[in-house]
């Protein structure tokens, strides 16, 4: 029995009221103890979180790390240093970090790594671009990205990566992927990881991102094999993420 799973990116969003809003509401509120629920803020927030988070059942997650434990590196963060901070999961991947910052499919896997080596729970991003997928390419692409990085690591580490598939297209524009088109995509990722090992499949966690809000999360998490959500813009509204988190459960 896999165990449902809602992340809230934040991206390059939120604010202290926020994060003390997210406090409150998930401090105060009932939340069935069957859905695991991770915010992944921006970095100089972690702290913040970490503080008003301390009462609630939210986890906290960050939205990248660098591969190197430290180092010259102005402006990076390691894996070394969110855990200090209580992190326990962390976005790779993300289509953001691939197309705007240039992020090979042998970086993401360098920070996969990376998150492993210290105990993070890696949320590994995949998707294909409007243009992929009108051409059918949909799977060839998503496939390429999740064996790139899961055929290099071993049994072990492949049980605890989570994999996130986020048509690109569907990514912040208010169009989502149907319920069928995100299953069928899901069931194919499953059935890829069969390859290498039934049982990982079957235990697999698979999320869902791209516009998951309010009023399709409970269709789109009815479907046999998405097992929760990547959530951007509705996990900036306190009452809406909650929403979404209940309908998980």
């Amino acid at each position: 029995m896999r165990t449902p799973l809602i992340a809230g990116n934040w991206k390059m969003n939120g604010s202290m009221s926020l994060i003390e809003d997210f406090g409150r509401k998930f401090s105060d509120a009932t939340l069935s103890e069957a859905v695991k629920v991770v915010v992944i803020p921006p970095f100089p927030y972690l702290e913040a979180a970490r503080q008003a988070f301390r009462d609630t059942p939210l986890a906290l997650g960050a939205q990248t790390l660098n591969p190197a434990d430290s180092g010259a590196h102005t402006g990076e963060v390691s894996g070394r240093m969110l855990t200090e901070l209580n992190a326990t999961y962390v976005l790779v991947g993300h289509s953001e970090r691939r197309e705007l910052y240039g992020e090979s499919d042998e970086q993401v896997f360098d920070r996969l790594l990376a998150a492993l080596s210290v105990g993070l729970v890696p949320i590994l991003c995949v998707g294909e671009s409007l243009e992929e997928r009108d051409a059918g390419r949909t799977m060839d692409v998503v496939l390429r990205q999740v064996g790139y990085a899961m055929a290099r690591l071993d049994p072990e580490q492949r049980q605890k990566v989570v994999i996130a598939y986020e048509p690109v297209w569907a990514i912040g524009t208010g169009r989502t992927a149907t319920p069928e088109q995100a299953q069928e995509v899901m069931a194919g990722i499953r059935a890829y990881q069969a390859e290498f090992n039934t049982t990982l499949a079957e235990q697999l966690t698979l999320l869902y991102g791209g516009s998951m809000n309010v009023k399709n999360a409970a269709e789109l998490l009815a479907q046999p094999d998405i097992d929760g959500g990547l959530v951007g813009g509705a996990s900036l509204k306190t009452d809406d993420f909650f929403a979404i988190c209940q309908s998980a459960g």
